[in-house]
């Protein structure tokens, strides 16, 4: 999301809302209020004024949005009024009719100073920006696990995460690839009532749509050809503890609604079989997806979605938390047993990575770091820095490895061998490891990059 410069007295991981530093136990921070006038409602006049609170902010007709609009030409969930930094922005998320600011249709943009009036569907509101009336405590926690953070974000996420694990609510956990969403999800467990219990992780982008329904229910012998045994499912074996499904956005269509009837009632029914059987079980979902856009899309079921995301938890991206890297780079070092390294990383180095975009966040960062202490080269933050090799220079490095005294059919076998490790190599830093990032990017099919990294023995994010 564009955002402008920090104000002065903050850092990039704060936005102006922070009041007067550090108190004690904590820092406070105001909290953020929008006046909102519906002017048209479904093209209707009208003059209903309602007083909003909080960074996040979704319109729609459905009445769990903070700001419903009754609209048959709105969608269930048509834009998002966002507080990132200090200053407002809307997101239109892919509704059907789009959303209007200031007579232009917008997809993504920063809301002008002061009031500006939003067009969706037949309605028109005017929104204002207010002063804040009330504060709130955000307490000095600069950790959850292995999840570190100084800043302000981070700190409100961990300030929530402890409040979750407290309880045995169902979470969803949502955040770019490589953000930490499985330790989110594993030190849940860890501190929740249930830690004594099994956990278990489900990657619902790794399964074959015709083996979710085994993977996660369960089958009876002879249920379907190669079936040649019972087998209990995931939700069985995690019985009285925690199962994590990560990448639900994912899920295939059609078996979604037999996950919400496992929700509903706690209970499952193996493939093959009459009998349900019931379980007790706390669930953890995580998606890279924003879920109310693949709603509007009708991918993903709408009261899944509700479901799932009694508590959503946000993990903000490492670019807008850029002052986290000197921490983070530290801490990564420590893990591997490499302190001494850390003299690679001088403040001109640590500046640097924080002008990087991190597409692969924190996992990227990790292995920039690895990379580096084996080299004991810390001068580029990733190989997508690197500016794409022009054609000339590009045939002029294929002509260099070309050798005749091999037969042809020898040499081209080693060339594309060459060529696709290293190309291989170059995708999976990029996508952080995230074998689902990088088919999309490579546009390969997922099942054929994955015998490609195992014959190259290349190690993938669910090693």
């Amino acid at each position: 999301m564009r955002t402008g410069p920090a104000l002065p007295g903050t850092s990039r991981g704060e936005d102006s809302s922070t009041l007067t530093g550090a108190s004690l136990g904590g820092t406070m921070v105001a909290i953020p209020r929008l006046l909102v006038t519906v002017l048209r409602e479904g093209g209707k006049v009208g003059s209903r004024t309602v007083e909003l609170e909080g960074e996040r902010i979704r319109v729609g007709s459905h009445p769990s949005n903070e700001l419903l609009i009754t609209d048959r030409l709105v969608s269930r969930f048509h834009c998002m009024l966002t507080l990132e930094r200090g200053q407002w922005a809307i997101t239109d998320t892919e509704s059907l009719n789009g959303t209007l600011l200031l007579g232009v249709r917008v997809r993504e943009a920063i809301l002008p100073p002061g009031e500006c009036e939003i067009a969706i569907g037949e309605s028109v509101v005017r929104v204002a920006q207010l002063s804040p009336e009330k504060v709130t405590r955000v307490p000095p926690q600069t950790s959850f696990g292995d999840l570190r953070g100084r800043t302000l974000a981070m700190r409100q996420v961990f300030s929530m995460l402890e409040r979750v694990a407290a309880s045995d609510a169902t979470v969803l956990v949502q955040g770019e690839s490589g953000t930490g969403k499985e330790l989110v999800a594993s030190e849940i467990a860890r501190r929740s009532q249930r830690r004594a219990g099994p956990f278990l992780t489900v990657d619902c982008g790794a399964i074959s749509p015709n083996l979710v329904e085994s993977e996660l229910f369960g089958h009876a012998r002879g249920a379907f050809t190669g079936a040649d045994r019972h087998r209990v499912g995931a939700f069985e074996a995690a019985d009285r503890g925690t199962i994590f499904l990560d990448e639900i956005g994912e899920m295939p269509l059609e078996m979604q609604p037999k996950l919400l009837r496992v929700l509903e009632n706690r209970e499952v029914r193996r493939a093959g079989e009459n009998d349900a059987r019931k379980v007790n079980v706390r669930v953890i979902a995580a998606t890279n997806r924003n879920l109310e856009r693949e709603v509007n899309r009708g991918r993903f079921r709408e009261d899944l979605y509700f479901r799932l995301s009694v508590f959503t938890v946000r993990l903000p991206p490492l670019r807008e938390r850029a002052d986290d890297i000197p921490e983070l780079v530290q801490a990564l070092l420590e893990r591997m047993g490499a302190t001494d390294s850390a003299r690679l990383f001088t403040p001109q180095i640590l500046a640097g990575l924080a002008q990087h975009e991190w597409p692969g966040n924190v996992r990227e960062l990790r292995n920039y770091v690895e990379r580096a202490v084996i080299l004991e080269d810390a001068t580029s933050p990733s190989h997508a820095l690197r500016t794409s090799a022009a054609p000339d220079a590009m045939a002029h490095e294929l002509q260099s490895e070309v050798s005749i005294e091999a037969p042809f059919k020898t040499a081209k076998e080693a060339l594309i061998a060459s060529f696709e490790r290293t190309y291989l190599t170059e995708l999976m830093a990029w996508a952080g490891g995230n074998v689902s990032r990088a088919s999309r990017k490579a546009k390969l099919d997922r099942m054929y990059l994955h015998r490609l990294l195992q014959r190259y023995g290349l190690k993938r994010e669910d090693e």
